[in-house]
């Protein structure tokens, strides 16, 4: 049974870590200067890359009956397990940034954690990780302050982004019986003190950069379940198109 779990947790995990990858590189071409552009695209390949090697391990935990391409591009909306706050439309840069910093805070914390796991592929996997969070959290976080503390436009639109994303953050940390049971068998570490960890870190950041954490918000959840806005079924629909038209095509 421990199995089992390690393997729903990697691939939900896996989960977050490709969709919020395809929603960095819709950027590709589009972002407001080349050196951004770059970034951007550099950061969606780790976060896919991150992806890959966790489906990897699921697979491997689940005795090689599905592949990682399988997982990726022949699952349905509702198998999917990502949390809500990376299925989200880009929307403008502003929202990317925000998005990809609140994010990047959470999986660094994660990341961390993890590289104590009993599972030496799960560690390992967490290790390699690790640096290239700390350089989305340094680079995003970045932004936030030049986006925070520049024009009233940009301050404004950064503003409406993390009032919009804010009451997506509560799933990050959301309890289930999948962590508990991963918790209470050794797999995984306790993760307790993450979400004020998390708070914290944040919020300094925000207020840092002139932008007002939202007090008392309503908090959506349910990705978790596979309960999922409409947006990432446009999603699927673009990225599974080669995979789903042409099921046998070898690449």
């Amino acid at each position: 049974m421990t199995d089992l779990a390690l393997t729903n947790f990697l691939i939900r995990t896996g989960d977050d870590c490709l969709i919020v990858g395809h929603r960095l590189s819709e950027w590709c071409g589009h972002a407001p200067i080349l050196e951004e552009d770059v970034a951007l695209a550099n950061i969606a390949l780790d976060c896919i890359g991150t992806a890959n090697a966790l489906y990897t391990r699921a697979c491997d935990l689940g005795g090689g009956r599905r592949t990682p391409d399988e997982l990726a591009f022949l699952r349905s909306v509702t198998e999917f397990r990502n949390a809500l706050i990376v299925e989200l439309p880009r929307g403008d840069f502003a929202r990317t940034i925000v998005r990809q910093y609140l994010f990047a805070e959470y999986e660094l914390l994660l990341f961390e954690a993890l590289s104590s796991c009993p599972d030496p592929e799960v560690a390992g996997i967490a290790g390699r990780t690790i640096n290239e969070r700390k350089y989305h959290v340094r680079h995003c976080r970045e932004w936030v302050a030049r986006l925070g503390l520049g024009t009233e436009e940009s301050r404004s639109r950064a503003q409406a982004a993390v009032d919009e994303l804010w009451p997506y953050t509560a799933e990050l940390f959301q309890k289930d019986k999948l962590l508990e049971e991963l918790v209470a068998s050794g797999v995984l570490p306790g993760l307790d003190g993450t979400s004020a960890e998390w708070t914290d870190v944040v919020s300094r950041s925000l207020s840092d950069a002139s932008l007002v954490v939202p007090a008392d918000v309503f908090q959506h959840v349910g990705g978790r379940e596979g309960r999922h806005t409409e947006h990432l079924g446009h999603l699927l629909d673009e990225m599974q198109i080669v995979a789903r038209s042409h099921p046998d095509g070898k690449w």
